[in-house]
């Protein structure tokens, strides 16, 4: 760590860095330190001419840190959490612990997630489940509204570590009495000209996981006004089984329907299109062993996935 000529760091004024670093605003950590709002902006500005290097970005709603402030947490994290342990009369793992904070697709948390955690629901572990765009849970990340949460888009920038969770397999689907009405074998060698007027439905508007089947499987670009648009595959998979149409979905949230002659698969391509999910947290987040043990059961079953 730098230091300048005005001494040695002080340990409250880490321990409200860490506090803002973790919350992602002055006006959070605050209240977790249980200071103003004035005295926290204070240490953190005079931390910051003692280390002589800016920690955090005021953005018009919170603040950001700077790669000074994500070596810092790192550092300080586990021996400011030890510390407080100690200070708190050396319990590390309190009575109660509060609920863990867990976003991720809906679709991904009902069919998979969720089941996965029903044996550490019924060890204790308390669990607030949010769903949304990735874009907006990796924002909520890291702001320290999420302990953890599972993306179908890649997490970038400093403050979050990720883990790969899972594969899906995307399938082109329809019900049987629509499958028996298209040519497999020419939709195989041809490609999607087989499907004729068949109506396409779509989990929005551009077609974004049609378009990427269609790029992946046959090398062509789709171009097409879906039938149906629903930002919910579960939905979509559901008007597939009633006959309305095909779909793209993932193997994960279709496999009880196929396995049962509900769906057809009408193409088993050699390499078939995929997408990586991930696990995020936030780097230097406070140690949570709720948190880590939803962490650990996730990471081990998503291998089965």
């Amino acid at each position: 760590m730098e230091h300048s000529t005005e001494g040695g760091l002080d340990l409250v004024q880490l321990r409200t860095f860490l506090a803002v670093y973790r919350a992602g605003s002055v006006t959070a950590a605050a209240r977790l330190v249980g200071l103003s709002q004035p005295t926290v902006t204070t240490q953190l500005q005079t931390l910051e001419r003692r280390m002589g290097r800016q920690l955090f970005e005021r953005l018009p709603r919170g603040v950001t840190p700077t790669h000074a402030a994500d070596e810092l947490a790192a550092r300080l994290a586990g021996p400011m959490d030890a510390l407080e342990a100690i200070a708190g009369g050396g319990v590390q793992v309190p009575t109660t612990q509060p609920p863990v904070q867990l976003g991720g697709p809906a679709e991904m948390l009902a069919a998979l997630v969720l089941p996965a955690l029903a044996a550490l629901v019924a060890q204790g572990v308390r669990l607030t489940v949010t769903s949304g765009l990735a874009e907006d849970l990796l924002a909520g990340l890291r702001t320290g509204q999420y302990d953890l949460i599972v993306s179908v888009v890649r997490p970038r920038g400093r403050t979050v570590h990720t883990e790969t969770l899972m594969d899906e397999e995307f399938v082109l689907v329809a019900a049987p009495d629509v499958a028996k009405g298209l040519d497999t074998d020419r939709l195989r060698l041809d490609g999607p000209a087989a499907l004729g007027s068949v109506p396409l439905l779509s989990y929005a508007a551009d077609l974004p996981i049609l378009r990427r089947y269609w790029r992946h499987v046959f090398d062509t670009r789709l171009d097409a006004e879906p039938a149906v648009v629903a930002a919910d595959l579960r939905a979509l998979a559901a008007l597939v089984v009633a006959g309305a149409g095909v779909s793209v979905l993932p193997r994960y949230l279709i496999a009880a329907q196929l396995d049962s002659g509900d769906l057809v698969a009408l193409l088993a391509p050699d390499d078939p299109p995929i997408n990586t999910a991930f696990l995020a947290r936030r780097i230097g987040a406070p140690a949570r062993p709720h948190v880590d043990l939803v962490r650990e059961a996730l990471l081990g079953v998503g291998r089965s996935w």
